[in-house]
């Protein structure tokens, strides 16, 4: 036990959480819009129970990834139809690729929905959407998606087990608390969650990105970096994603005021034109 109260064990708890609060946006997210499809009266335990066995299986998912960490970075296929598609093939590449295709596959077709409805308060009170039950399942499957990247990221810092834990636990408790409060804000302001898509489908992006670098990484051999008709699959940088998601939410948040000020003024006008008429 004394082993674990480590100054260094603190400080990389601290860097962790850190790590899984960034990393959990898009996750908290894609929960907050996928649980409005169930009916409303489940949604909230919907959220509830997908979180808790979400958090579960990820350290599930930690402990596999500590002890099979060497055998699921070898390649088990290598590619080499040269000018076409070469590059090393992975556990990592395939979650990243069917994660990618899954996310932007999802992202797409809720914005067609939300294109198609004619009365978007019908959307929610009015229709059965999904059940429960589905509705959980995918939350526990795309958490598990997300949490593929951050746990890679996580044992970059360290491999203590109880630490990369405890910062799960902690990351799972913080969107317990942050997921009613981040669906009701959607709710009141739908435009955000037609923002939050584009977010989950720049994220599907960012995933298949990484898939051409995971094998390449995990072997520290660039020849195995997959390549598209002679170009390399580039992963966008962490700090690209970000700086792009907050530049959406400026921009969206620009246009809402502007909105705002346009119908301030226009009700004004048509205040001072009133008696004129009359």
């Amino acid at each position: 036990m004394s082993d674990l109260l480590t100054f260094e064990n603190f400080s990389d708890l601290l860097m962790l959480c850190f790590l899984q609060a960034v990393l959990g946006f898009d996750n908290l997210l894609y929960i907050s819009i996928e649980s409005q499809r169930a009916p409303v009266a489940h949604q909230r335990a919907v959220r509830f129970w997908g979180i808790i066995i979400a958090v579960a299986l990820r350290v599930v998912l930690l402990f596999t990834m500590i002890q099979l960490i060497d055998s699921l970075a070898e390649p088990f296929f290598v590619m080499d139809w040269e000018g076409i598609i070469t590059g090393g093939v992975n556990f990592a590449t395939i979650v990243f690729i069917f994660g990618g295709i899954f996310i932007i596959y999802t992202a797409v077709k809720e914005i067609s929905h939300l294109l198609a409805i004619e009365h978007v308060g019908t959307d929610v009170e009015g229709k059965a959407g999904k059940s429960a039950a589905k509705v959980i399942a995918l939350i526990v499957m795309m958490n598990l998606v997300f949490s593929f990247d951050s746990v890679l990221s996580a044992l970059a810092i360290t491999e203590v087990f109880v630490i990369l834990a405890a910062a799960i636990l902690l990351s799972g408790l913080a969107m317990l608390l942050l997921a009613d409060r981040v669906t009701d804000f959607i709710k009141a302001n739908r435009a955000y969650e037609v923002l939050g898509l584009f977010v989950l489908l720049i994220v599907g992006v960012v995933l298949l990105g990484e898939a051409g670098q995971a094998a390449a990484h995990a072997m520290h051999d660039d020849s195995l970096a997959l390549h598209f008709f002679g170009f390399e699959v580039v992963p966008m940088s962490k700090s690209t994603f970000y700086f792009s998601v907050v530049v959406l939410f400026a921009v969206q948040i620009l246009q809402t005021r502007y909105r705002r000020k346009l119908e301030a003024e226009r009700t004004a006008q048509t205040v001072e034109a009133g008696p004129s008429h009359s």
